[in-house]
């Protein structure tokens, strides 16, 4: 018998979950094997706000210290990037990139008339609109509309949930914690029951094409637990949470899989108070995750392929505050890691402490202008067209 739309929208939570007709399966047979141009970029973001002044010191601004007296990170213990700059004193496995060459700093970085509000300011950078603009899509899902049709896989967040940065008009990423347990979910006897009721003759519009999205998730669960089984990560990650999931990234870029963009977060950043200690755990927790990766990807010739950018949906105000924190600000900066980079270290000033905006950083730096870089020089898209409009792309790649 037929399903009732209701009782299939009950199930809508469960797209990674489920089986399907052959005729919906058909759309996902011959997928293409490897990444555009054999490329893979991971996104790590940063959630809560990080302090970019604390991540790449300003080490020679007097004003730095004059407005972070309890806060600042003392010069003699920042890490040295050069006369200007150094990084905070557990970062030492970006530190080791920046030696080698494999490692950029875009400071600045941010967007006209920013938004202070967590909420609003990561749809703006996730959804890559205006301030002004309220978009529903996301830049990564826009990608896989573009030229990833019928390819979850080509965009996963390792993660329970999808994020607004993987949604398209037509296409999503997936979210999963790991291949196999998403196969596993996607084998349940639940979802196989719905399968064997399920017929598509007749079938509501909206209802069919859900069911066409589900099977091709169905299709990338087996396609991603079998590749992942083909050559497991084997480096020495931390048992933390982003452990874990470069853990699973690893795996997956190792077997070669059709994935173009791995999405990340760790968090959460908004460090109101207390900020020294929290930073610290977070970024010792980063520092050991991406230590373990990085590591992995050389040993197996894979690092040369691979671009990891950071990014946060604001910084935070120069001036600390009176609870050994610091506020919402504007404007931050995005750390890039990998093999290829042509523009390496600082790749434009640090921020001007002299000429803030009611006590906030400036931007020079739109971060649609990475967006654009990554989208046409690394991942082989049309930039334009996934942006909505034009922007001057960087150099770094």
């Amino acid at each position: 018998m037929l399903i009732k739309r209701r009782d299939f929208l009950k199930t809508g939570s469960l797209a990674t979950a489920s089986m399907f007709m052959p005729k919906f399966l058909k759309a996902v047979e011959g997928r293409n094997m490897l990444a555009p141009k054999g490329k893979v970029l991971v996104m790590l973001q940063m959630n809560g706000g990080n302090d970019g002044l604390n991540t790449v010191i300003p080490v020679r601004n007097d004003i730095y210290y004059k407005e972070r007296k309890r806060i600042a990170v003392p010069r003699e213990t920042s890490l040295s990037l050069g006369t200007e700059a150094g990084l905070h004193p557990v970062l030492s496995a970006l530190k080791n990139a920046y030696d080698d060459g494999e490692m950029a700093v875009l400071n600045s970085v941010g967007y006209p008339n920013p938004d202070r509000s967590h909420f609003r300011s990561m749809d703006i950078w996730q959804s890559a609109s205006a301030a002004s603009e309220y978009w529903q899509t996301g830049w990564i899902g826009r990608f896989l509309d573009a030229q990833c049709a019928g390819r979850p896989s080509a965009a996963l967040e390792i993660d329970d949930t999808l994020s607004l940065a993987l949604k398209g008009t037509q296409s999503k990423g997936l979210a999963l914690k790991d291949p196999k347990r998403l196969y596993e979910s996607a084998h349940n006897q639940y979802f196989v029951d719905y399968s064997a009721a399920h017929t598509d003759q007749h079938e509501e519009a909206p209802v069919a094409y859900l069911y066409k999205t589900m099977a091709e998730t169905l299709s990338s669960a087996d396609y991603l637990f079998e590749q992942s089984r083909r050559k497991p990560a084997s480096g020495n990650y931390p048992a933390t949470g982003l452990g874990k999931q470069m853990k699973t990234i690893a795996s997956l870029i190792l077997a070669d899989t059709d994935t173009s963009v791995y999405y990340v977060s760790l968090g959460s950043f908004d460090t109101h108070i207390n900020q020294e200690a929290q930073q610290k755990r977070l970024f010792t927790e980063m520092n050991e995750a991406l230590a373990a990766f990085i590591k992995e990807m050389k040993a197996n010739g894979k690092w040369n392929d691979v671009l990891l950018a950071t990014f946060s949906e604001f910084g935070r105000r120069v001036s600390q505050n009176a609870s050994g924190g610091t506020d919402h600000g504007t404007a931050n900066n995005m750390i890039l890691l990998g093999g290829s980079l042509r523009e390496k270290g600082l790749i434009n000033p640090m921020p001007d402490l002299t000429d803030l905006d009611a006590g906030d950083l400036k931007y020079n730096i739109d971060f649609r202008q990475v967006y654009a870089t990554l989208l046409e020089r690394w991942l082989d898209a049309d930039a334009e067209k996934i942006l909505g409009r034009k922007f001057d792309m960087l150099g770094f790649v």
